[in-house]
């Protein structure tokens, strides 16, 4: 078989549906892509985005007879007629997409006159995959974590930016073509390469912002905050780690993103609020910052403590590899004090000193600080 397609909304793609193009790989020389343009939907990305999702997607692992056609206006089998395709490829998950599909099936090919229609059936981890499985996912704490196990990683990054935007947007209304203007710089910069979007960001990265971020949603969700209070330790929560890592500079990674802050210009009124909140963040300041929001602030930044084991885990992994220049001795032993200092505040209950974090984590902090230590200890 020269030739097969498949199709789709694909908003976005997941790895339920890469698993049947890669079925289709099997069957074919050539797999072609039909991504829908549906003017009665509204989907997260717009078509173009999408395409560029299937294509890197695609490319990561290798895949270079894969072809994506956007088709607008038309039905799936005729254009796949007009392609030179004679089969379309669909997978099937339980009995409900069968019963759909065969019927999608029969029209396409006794009213429409189109392609066939080859059924495969996914692996049981992927059987109830989909791209409304997956948006059905996005809000709670760690709601990005689980996305991740569902989708390629161009669609994920793809994701968090979008949902970062979003967030970023609504932090800074749009005054006037200026005001937009140095908003999207900034956010641009923030999420790009020179900063939470840098390639030796491990830990410190996209992941981060959109776990802190939305640790301050739900905070506020529960505590009653108001929507201004929120926004400023939002915004301090944004540029927290905006500089991390050697620079050179005698300041701080923390000073120095508070200077970053100040020298923004996106909130003139609220700039050394904000900059303090960062300042929070660095041990050596903290005691000297008085703000009403400084134990969330660090909250949020400390709740990783807290998360399941398997989350603590990659966070542990993740800053190995950000401390990767420092040799596995001197690396376990200071490791090791840090997280001893941080287990004895928890177990005093002094590690989280806003209440709803402290409620939320510190006994699994203790659980997972005491797990990490021994970890250390046995590899030493």
């Amino acid at each position: 078989m020269k030739k097969i397609a498949f199709s789709g909304t694909l908003d976005p793609i997941t790895n339920g549906h890469l698993w049947v193009i890669g079925e289709a790989r099997a069957l074919a020389e050539q797999v072609v892509v039909f991504l829908s343009e549906n003017p009665f939907k509204k989907p997260q990305f717009t078509v173009q985005q999408r395409k560029e999702i299937i294509e890197q997607s695609a490319a990561e692992r290798g895949w270079h007879n894969i072809q994506v056609i956007v088709v607008k206006g038309d039905f799936t089998a005729r254009a796949a007629k007009k392609y030179g395709i004679d089969y379309l490829i669909r997978g099937i998950r339980n009995t409900a997409d069968f019963d759909y599909e065969n019927l999608i099936q029969q029209t396409n090919v006794d009213v429409l006159h189109g392609a066939k229609t080859l059924f495969v059936m996914p692996p049981r981890d992927l059987g109830s995959v989909s791209s409304s499985f997956i948006k059905a996912l996005q809000g709670p704490v760690g709601w990005h974590w689980i996305t991740a196990q569902f989708v390629p990683p161009p669609a994920y990054r793809a994701w968090i930016l979008d949902w970062l935007r979003k967030d970023w947007e609504a932090l800074w209304p749009a005054a006037t073509p200026e005001s937009v203007a140095l908003s999207n710089r900034w956010f641009e910069y923030l999420t790009g390469p020179a900063s939470y979007g840098g390639p030796t960001r491990h830990y410190h990265n996209l992941d981060h912002l959109v776990h802190g971020l939305s640790e301050l949603r739900v905070w506020a969700a529960n505590t009653g905050t108001a929507p201004q209070d929120l926004a400023v330790v939002k915004k301090a929560f944004w540029f927290h780690d905006a500089v991390y890592g050697h620079t050179g500079s005698d300041l701080s990674n923390e000073e120095e993103s508070a200077q970053l802050w100040l020298t923004s210009q996106l909130d003139p009124q609220q700039a050394c609020a904000v900059a303090d909140l960062i300042r929070a963040t660095d041990h050596f300041q903290a005691c000297g910052v008085d703000h009403p929001q400084k134990q969330v602030m660090l909250g949020a930044d400390l709740a990783i403590l807290g998360q399941d084991p398997a989350t603590y885990a990659a966070y542990a992994k993740a800053i190995r590899l950000e401390y990767a220049f420092v040799p596995d001795d001197m690396y376990r032993e200071r490791r090791a004090d840090a997280m001893r200092q941080l287990r004895d505040k928890a177990v005093a209950g002094l590690l989280f000193g806003d209440s709803y974090f402290a409620a939320q984590y510190t006994d699994s902090a203790v659980s997972n600080l005491t797990r990490e230590i021994d970890g250390l200890a046995a590899a030493a």
